[in-house]
């Protein structure tokens, strides 16, 4: 690929979901990759590995030294307060920003979420919208890319759904009716993709990124999807808020730290409305989505299956 002839990107996340596929495919696309990571990884052709984390200034540094881009895909989606979502979203956006401005690299391309669209919702939301606020007066060569929820196979956030359809139902917020868009995390990389070599018209710009479904799925409608792709009838249960609300408490208690279910994520769940602005899609000629949505879950309720997640 033309963009990638020798050029290096900084990836910060890398060893996540999304990151760890978005490293695999740099790579293969011929880009030299420097990675941060908490925990020491197997070394490997065309990476970098760079030790630390989003608080760790000198090893920020480290990361962005002779980076040509920088790919910041780190965030926290889930946090026991507002602490949590301040340090990883927020400050830890500022702090790779910074490490980006003094390496001298331009380029920088973020991984928000529609999310951020909705600030006043969450505090995921609210700390989404301020790491945006952040990297819009960089003075960088920035893209922000608002995914709305990624599925794919070795995804942890909807797993809790597939082994509820197992059991013949879903229970979803108080509107079923409500929409949303999805996208397949291979989908999502391809994209970021296509945004990594320079571009003029890419400069200072937010896209939003989904499977092309025109208006996205009704909550019940990918339910019964998700019911499709593990061959079972679901019925698709809409939950009252203050069951919800009930439910993240209980989760807390059983799962802390690990639970899925949040007292945040209760008013982020229970709006009606989480599809892709379209005039906000990348142009077509760049990037198109591949993976239909059905056979995106079924490759996924089959991964789960393999790996004995589910």
């Amino acid at each position: 690929m033309a963009g990638s002839s020798q050029k290096t990107i900084a990836i910060t996340g890398a060893t996540g979901f999304v990151g760890s596929r978005m490293l695999d495919l740099v790579v293969r696309e011929g880009y030299d990759a420097r990675a941060l990571t908490r925990r020491k990884q197997d070394d490997r052709p065309g990476i970098t590995w760079v030790r630390g984390a989003l608080d760790d200034a000198a090893s920020l540094a480290d990361l962005c030294s002779s980076a040509d881009i920088v790919l910041h895909i780190a965030g926290v989606v889930n946090a026991s307060g507002r602490a949590g979502f301040e340090s990883g979203n927020v400050a830890g956006t500022l702090a790779v920003v910074e490490a980006a401005k003094q390496a001298g690299t331009k380029r920088f391309i973020h991984v928000s979420s529609l999310a951020a669209t909705q600030p006043l919702l969450s505090i995921y939301g609210e700390t989404k919208a301020k790491a945006e606020k952040i990297i819009s007066i960089s003075g960088l060569d920035w893209t922000i890319i608002r995914p709305p929820a990624v599925y794919g196979p070795g995804d942890g956030e909807f797993l809790d759904l597939f082994k509820m359809a197992r059991l013949g139902f879903v229970t979803l917020p108080p509107n079923t009716d409500g929409r949303l868009s999805v996208i397949h995390v291979q989908d999502l990389c391809r994209a970021l993709l296509a945004l990594l070599p320079e571009q003029n018209d890419l400069t200072a710009q937010i896209y939003e990124v989904d499977d092309g479904k025109p208006g996205g799925w009704t909550q019940a409608s990918f339910a019964q999807a998700i019911g499709w792709a593990i061959g079972k009838r679901i019925s698709a249960v809409g939950i009252p808020k203050w069951l919800l609300r009930l439910g993240a408490r209980v989760d807390r208690l059983l799962r802390r730290d690990k639970a899925k279910l949040t007292a945040d994520r209760v008013n982020y769940f229970c709006h009606d409305n989480w599809t892709i602005d379209p005039q906000k899609r990348l142009p077509t000629q760049l990037w198109q989505p591949q993976i239909e949505t059905r056979q995106g879950l079924k490759d996924t309720a089959n991964w789960y299956r393999q790996n004995d997640w589910m």
